[in-house]
């Protein structure tokens, strides 16, 4: 899947695909990130020798994960394909992680070549793999933003945002495998409300998120941990609590479901639901 993060150079802060006219990024390399355990998963090479560690620590505490990490990456080209189908044609991709085939702009390019897509992530690595690697078509645009989803309106009010989207338009918002990272004091449900209230009637909201529900809760509780020992809060949340999320929007068929079952391709109809332990949906703004 390509050279390491190390071998591309990404390791000194100058080289940032380009980044020149910028001061140097401290990438925290020895700190794991949850984008780069994330693409470890998916057997990407743009990950840490921290991230490694702490994806492997996961692997075998629940080898499933590499399952799970799949089918969230099917659900992003579904639910995309389903907005884009659906008339969308701008989209907002709040955690973006680092670039893997097909991306959100793909997906939805290849259904109308001028969508706009607006990706937005707080890791330094991801951005600059962003800048480098997803490149619009001509008659689409794409946008990056290197801000946290916990200050929904310093992304609303981005000059990067305001350039490329128009907000009287409805949008497609993607929040995929991101939420279970906000803690309940941060507020999950406010900072989705935040930026559903910027968006127009006829908008879209796409959310995943881990959940507990199909394991003991010694077990969810160990994985909780886990990612809490490398610095990263993880929140497992249970159906109802997931639901919440989405507010006041209304969800489309089927609802919220384990990922794999959201419209499903075909391709992962016999992995069972405690595999993904991810739910998933659909909501639309009316």
């Amino acid at each position: 899947m390509g050279t390491s993060a190390e071998e591309q150079g990404f390791l000194d802060p100058e080289n940032l695909s380009g980044w020149r006219d910028r001061p140097p990024v401290d990438l925290r390399t020895d700190v794991a990130h949850s984008a780069r355990i994330y693409d470890y998963l998916l057997g990407g090479k743009d990950n840490f020798p921290a991230d490694r560690a702490a994806a492997e620590q996961a692997i075998a505490l629940y080898p499933p994960v590499l399952t799970a990490a799949r089918e969230a990456r099917r659900f992003l080209v579904r639910s995309t394909r389903f907005m884009a189908e659906a008339g969308i044609r701008q989209f907002l991709d709040i955690g973006t992680g680092i670039p893997t085939s097909p991306n959100l702009h793909e997906v939805a390019q290849a259904v109308a070549q001028d969508s706009r897509v607006v990706y937005v992530d707080n890791d330094p690595l991801v951005l600059a793999h962003a800048r480098a690697l997803l490149t619009s078509t001509p008659e689409g645009k794409t946008a990056y933003i290197d801000a946290d989803l916990r200050q929904p309106e310093r992304i609303l009010n981005s000059p990067e945002l305001l350039d490329t989207l128009d907000l009287s338009r409805p949008v497609g918002l993607s929040l995929l495998a991101i939420m279970h990272f906000v803690t309940d004091e941060e507020d999950p449900a406010g900072i989705i409300a935040t930026l559903v209230d910027a968006l127009p009637v006829g908008s879209y909201v796409a959310v995943t998120h881990a959940t507990s529900d199909f394991f003991p809760p010694e077990l969810a509780a160990a994985g909780e941990d886990l990612y809490r020992s490398r610095g990263i809060n993880f929140i497992l949340r249970k159906k109802e609590q997931v639901l919440r999320l989405f507010g006041d929007l209304e969800l489309v068929e089927p609802g919220l479901v384990v990922s794999h079952r959201w419209r499903p391709d075909g391709r992962s109809a016999d992995v069972p639901d405690h595999e993904v332990f991810n739910y998933a949906g659909v909501g639309r703004k009316n």
